[in-house]
């Protein structure tokens, strides 16, 4: 055995701190949710209704901050896209047991990409207010799911049996279509009175491609990036020659080289491209 390379590296003792850190506060939740409930329990100020009452408050939000502190830790990881939808399938259960509503649930291929933790916890999220959307219309009674992935984009197909009078302007989606946003993602709703809603979703697996900046993207003198600058600065020909010491029709000769490089039409274009 190497004793030196026995030894954990630096980040993975800080990795190993952070972690001993997280499950000692999350204990000390517990602990106090606990405690908590067992004084309600034994309080005799409280009788049966009014200590259930308590109990169920204190036991609820404490399942919401293990589940917000569970996704938290996760949005960082990848989870396979079928790990992702039965997990899904667990957080709509209570829907289904407890319910009038029958979900049919169409399975993700299992060569699916795995997905990053915001987006799978996101489209969990969509999926749990899309069915709340639509049992809150009322004569919703049959729910249709469906996950697949094409590589580049989760695509999440939703339908129920209602009403089918939701519009993508309804405030009950707006929920929906701001992660979906959030995300760069699209959302489109289709509705037919009387047989239904449908939503489709697609949300893309790898963040948007930042732009170039331009005087990376486009090859420039440095006297024009000099000029780029100072327009970008909104300064006029005058003051950028008075700068840079140079006469405004050599100023003018820069700017329309620069207009040239970047297939821009106005001094305003130019600056916005640059920006």
């Amino acid at each position: 055995m190497n004793p030196d390379t026995d030894l954990p590296s630096p980040a993975s003792r800080l990795l190993a701190l952070e972690h001993a850190s997280m499950v000692a506060e999350q204990a000390d939740r517990h602990a106090i949710t606990l405690e908590s409930l067992l004084a309600i329990l034994r309080s005799s100020r409280l009788d049966d209704r009014g200590a259930r009452t308590m109990a169920a408050e204190i036991a609820t939000t404490a399942l919401v901050g293990l589940r917000m502190a569970s996704d938290q830790q996760r949005s960082s990881l990848l989870e396979p896209v079928v790990g992702a939808f039965a997990r899904l399938k667990v957080d709509l259960h209570p829907l289904v047991r407890y319910g009038d509503l029958e979900v049919q649930f169409v399975e993700p291929p299992a060569t699916g990409r795995a997905l990053p933790g915001e987006v799978a916890h996101a489209a969990r999220a969509i999926v749990r207010s899309a069915v709340l959307a639509f049992v809150d219309q009322g004569e919703t009674r049959r729910v249709r799911i469906q996950w697949d992935c094409d590589g580049l984009n989760l695509l999440i197909g939703i339908r129920d049996d209602g009403k089918g009078e939701l519009t993508a302007h309804d405030d009950s989606l707006r929920p929906i279509a701001e992660r979906v946003s959030a995300l760069d993602g699209a959302l489109a709703v289709s509705s037919t009175p009387g047989w239904g809603t449908s939503l489709d979703i697609r949300l893309p697996l790898d963040p948007p491609v930042e732009p170039e900046p331009l005087a990376d993207a486009v090859p420039l003198s440095t006297r024009e990036r000099e000029v780029l600058r100072l327009l970008v600065a909104g300064e006029r020909n005058q003051s950028i020659a008075t700068q840079l010491g140079i006469s405004t029709n050599t100023v003018k000769f820069h700017v329309s080289n620069l207009l040239r490089k970047a297939g821009a039409r106005s001094r305003s274009e130019l600056a916005a491209l640059a920006r």
